[in-house]
């Protein structure tokens, strides 16, 4: 559905929001079976989404996206640095028991678990999550 959402629409203009949108559903679509050929799509996507789209939440997305994509690749360093930029803009945005900054935190706590990041993952769990978990 990937390719067939992204042939829909690339034919519009570059500054589209649906054409972007399908490219960043492209990218999404392959990160399961070919996560290699995911990446520049998902790069292409957050350019393209800087580019037209400057409204934070898009472009946090599409740069969650992409740490996603770089972590199923085990470019785990470099989904770190993307996670962890993803995370304190979202506290700052939105705050920390915002749904979105949740997951942001959890996707966080992940990075920092596979780089065997303990102490600083246990901190980020228990003085940030679990605390809005609670609430």
């Amino acid at each position: 559905l990937g390719w067939a959402f992204w042939k829909t629409y690339l034919g519009r203009p570059e500054a589209d929001g649906r054409r972007c949108e399908a490219l960043g559903n492209l990218g999404n679509a392959l990160k399961g079976p070919r996560p290699e050929e995911a990446l520049p799509v998902l790069q292409a996507s957050l350019a393209l989404v800087r580019r037209f789209w400057h409204d934070d939440e898009n472009v946090l997305s599409a740069q969650q996206s992409l740490a996603n994509g770089l972590s199923v690749v085990g470019r785990t360093d470099e989904a770190l640095v993307l996670r962890r930029e993803v995370y304190d803009r979202r506290v700052a945005l939105f705050g920390v028991s915002h749904k979105n900054t949740i997951e942001a935190g959890v996707n966080l706590s992940i990075s920092l678990n596979l780089l065997q990041l303990y102490d600083e993952a246990i901190t980020l769990l228990r003085d940030q999550l679990l605390p809005v978990a609670r609430r």
